[in-house]
């Protein structure tokens, strides 16, 4: 498809014009969001056992699937990153994250309700802390932060340099 007149270029789904500056806007918040599941993937990655006892101390889910989560959970975030910075199935990976996001701030919602004294283990760590090293009013709003870049690409998923718009071609 070809460019618009006046720095916009047509979107395939609803046929009005995307301007162009939606397309860096999106390629950043595109990196940026990579930035995060990479950065958490890794943290974890190294040490499942703990990214485990990060899970378990949420006290939520049966003790059966505590170390499958554990352990995928870091693969799964890595996975997220790599098809972020490579630019394939934005929206399909946007709405997985906003999804897990979702997941993320109503582990933590629930932990501070129940009045469980947790490191999150978002980015590695995790597990039972002092009542006075919590943070789970920053950790929701940090999280909320990641699921509005979700959202945007959610509703933006065309960005630059992406297997996505190479395909599209």
């Amino acid at each position: 498809m070809a460019a618009r007149p006046g720095g916009s270029a047509p979107t395939p789904t609803a046929g009005r014009p995307v301007p162009v500056w939606s397309e860096w806007l999106s390629t950043v918040v595109r990196l940026g969001l990579a930035v995060v599941w990479g950065w958490a993937g890794l943290a974890k990655v190294s040490d499942p056992a703990e990214a485990a006892q990060a899970v378990r101390a949420y006290e939520i889910l049966p003790e059966g699937l505590v170390k499958p989560i554990g352990y995928g959970l870091p693969f799964l975030e890595l996975a997220l990153a790599l098809l972020l910075v490579i630019g394939l199935g934005v929206r399909l990976v946007a709405g997985v994250s906003a999804v897990l996001l979702l997941v993320f701030i109503a582990g933590i919602a629930s932990a501070w309700a129940r009045g469980i004294s947790i490191d999150c283990g978002c980015f590695g760590g995790g597990g039972h802390v002092d009542e006075s090293k919590t943070e789970y009013l920053q950790e929701i709003l940090r999280d909320t932060g990641f699921l509005l870049l979700s959202g945007w690409l959610l509703w933006r998923p065309r960005t630059r340099f992406s297997v996505d718009g190479w395909l599209a071609g």
